[in-house]
């Protein structure tokens, strides 16, 4: 392990030691791996690869941490911090905001966010664009992207304004019941009360994000990020001018999508046909 990964400020290693400690020091009196083990109703040797950074942090057991640790979400911070600091630089402070923002609205022609996949659609994903990825790589690559999902289980989860050409929809790469099950998640998400699921339809009228996926992220203070992701690239723009562009064509594009309702309808629809 290289220097940089040792340093405390490595949220993964900071996760590893606050765990430690926290089993260490747990009163009445301290607890072993395996007792701590039963109390998350995992194994010891999950216990054990958390204390020793080995592998992904399992999105279950930070929540379960703070509640069996009374650490009022130190360990969700950690672990969320853990995930953003896994990705490229260049996504990372779309990642920052993204787990503090209180509404982001997702545009995707192609396919379905990353905040609403499944592991199984996931991995299909990775291993198309990567074919020579290890298991190890696809596994992180996977895990990674799952934890991102967490926000959305939170105390005060964001806002979350998805549209999706009708294409997402009828867009192969996987097999039909993995993306029968991607639907499906995708019908799930949208009965939550802060997921709105939107459907352009395909003869809809040319728009300024036709070509690419689009992100608006807003913060608590109101102030919106826009993240635009081509081939290895990711930018993120904060010019008032293009910001209000951009909101402004989102919200043509709702205005030219399918109420929720029809949308969940032409989902339903679209599942049944992959049967």
């Amino acid at each position: 392990m290289d220097e940089e990964t040792e340093t405390p400020e490595d949220p993964r290693r900071e996760f590893a030691e606050e765990c430690r400690s926290a089993r260490e020091l747990h009163d009445p009196a301290a607890l072993t791996q395996a007792q701590l083990a039963r109390l998350l109703r995992t194994s010891k040797s999950t216990i054990s690869r958390l204390e020793t950074c080995q592998g992904a942090i399992p999105p279950d057991l930070p929540p379960l941490l703070d509640e069996v640790f009374a650490t009022d979400g130190k360990f969700k911070r950690l672990h969320e911090e853990a995930v953003a600091a896994s990705f490229p630089t260049l996504y990372r402070r779309r990642m920052a905001l993204e787990r503090a923002a209180v509404a982001i609205r997702e545009w995707s022609p192609t396919l379905v966010p990353g905040l609403l996949q499944t592991a199984d659609y996931a991995r299909y994903l990775f291993k198309g664009g990567a074919p020579r990825a290890s298991t190890k790589e696809t596994s992180a690559f996977v895990n990674d992207r799952i934890a991102r999902k967490a926000l959305l289980d939170g105390a005060m989860p964001p806002d979350v304004y998805v549209v999706l050409c009708e294409s997402v929809l009828h867009r192969r790469f996987c097999p039909p019941e993995i993306m029968r099950r991607q639907l499906k998640a995708l019908l799930d998400a949208g009965s939550r009360p802060t997921v709105r699921v939107q459907i352009l339809p395909l003869d809809s009228p040319a728009h300024l994000f036709i070509d690419w996926p689009v992100s608006l992220i807003t913060s608590p203070r109101h102030v919106t990020s826009v993240c635009v992701e081509n081939y290895q690239t990711a930018g993120i723009v904060d010019d008032l001018d293009y910001v209000r562009n951009a909101v402004r064509t989102y919200d043509e594009l709702t205005g030219d999508a399918l109420s929720a309702r029809e949308s969940a309808r032409l989902i339903a629809e679209q599942m049944e046909k992959l049967t």
